[in-house]
């Protein structure tokens, strides 16, 4: 297993994600393309998940696939990210077409950061606009850390972020995942190595070596039930139904356990959609539907300590400042 030539999720062509962010709002939102429409599946094990139109992406709906994934701070009023988007592509001609109109589909989650320190008293919902200007910036490349979706973002006792890796499988497969993460638990240990670290490509995330775990986890701080939520999107090359997807969606949540400590709360939403372009069919149904499970999974876990590492200082140190003096 490989990294992409940008260790980004838009390795998978076909994709380009787009952030936008308000710094005095501390908050922002995140969107990932398709060229065209693409296979979308979700997963939820949170237990306090925030979403929209995730119903319509079970293998019985009618509409099979989506014109982009939306992923958003601002908690309930960050699902508005996603109208912006919608009126942006209904801007550009896109949508599930119903006689001359067309419809675009554009499913999302959000993340809590209304506690974070920004500006949050606006008088008219401001993640509309974020998710069009997101739309707008939609490219192959894109900031990690600190931006889009991740930019207010925390975990238990750092500052979270905006992450993203990918991989190529033997077969030629591509694999890709993109996460914001804002989770009750913890990334890494005192030391700041990350639980992730058994995926670690290259030093992509510190290379310091694996963590400790700490089997009598506390949380601490003033952290309180509802505020926390880890989103993520993995997404491949490959051709898949829904079904598949849905299957890749459950088993890149593997991935988020590896890399968080403790995840999947009752006081987290944390959530994964996945995303198959359809450019390569899978030669072996069966067995190369678990190499993508695998490779989503250790695609998401990397994303996730990618995310922290990269963060800058918000109303939570930075891991660089606590652990690498800036």
């Amino acid at each position: 297993m490989k990294p992409g030539p940008r260790n980004l999720i838009t390795d998978v062509a076909g994709l380009r994600v787009g952030n936008a962010a308000d710094e005095g709002l501390r908050s922002g939102a995140t969107v990932l393309l398709g060229d065209r429409p693409f296979t979308a599946a979700v997963h939820v094990m949170g237990g306090a998940p925030g979403t929209r139109e995730t119903d319509l992406l079970a293998p019985d709906r009618l509409v099979q696939e989506v014109d982009a994934l939306v992923l958003s701070g601002g908690s309930a009023f960050g699902l508005d990210a996603a109208s912006g988007v919608t009126d942006g592509l209904r801007d550009m001609g896109r949508g599930f077409a119903v006689g001359d109109q067309r419809v675009p589909i554009v499913p999302g989650a959000i993340l809590f950061d209304l506690l974070n320190g920004g500006d949050k008293g606006w008088t008219a919902n401001p993640y509309g606009a974020l998710g069009r200007a997101a739309l707008a910036a939609a490219g192959e490349d894109f900031a990690l850390g600190t931006a889009g979706a991740g930019f207010g973002a925390t975990i238990m006792d750092l500052a979270g972020g905006l992450g993203s890796a990918s991989c190529v499988l033997a077969n030629g497969v591509t694999v890709g995942a993109l996460v914001a993460v804002n989770a009750l638990g913890r990334v890494c240990d005192d030391e700041g190595r990350f639980h992730a670290s058994a995926y670690e490509i290259a030093g992509e995330f510190g290379g310091r070596g694996p963590a400790t775990l700490d089997p009598e986890w506390e949380p601490y701080g003033d952290r309180a039930p509802g505020q926390s939520t880890t989103i993520a999107i993995v997404a491949t090359d490959a051709a898949l139904t829904q079904a598949q997807a849905t299957r890749m969606a459950v088993a890149a949540h593997d991935g988020m356990a590896r890399a968080i400590v403790p995840s999947h709360t009752p006081m987290d939403g944390d959530l994964v959609f996945a995303a198959a372009t359809g450019a390569h069919p899978l030669a072996d149904p069966v067995w190369d539907a678990l190499r993508l499970g695998h490779a989503a999974a250790a695609c998401l876990a990397r994303a996730i300590a990618r995310g922290v590492h990269l963060a800058g200082d918000g109303s939570l140190p930075a891991w660089r400042t606590r652990f690498s003096g800036g």
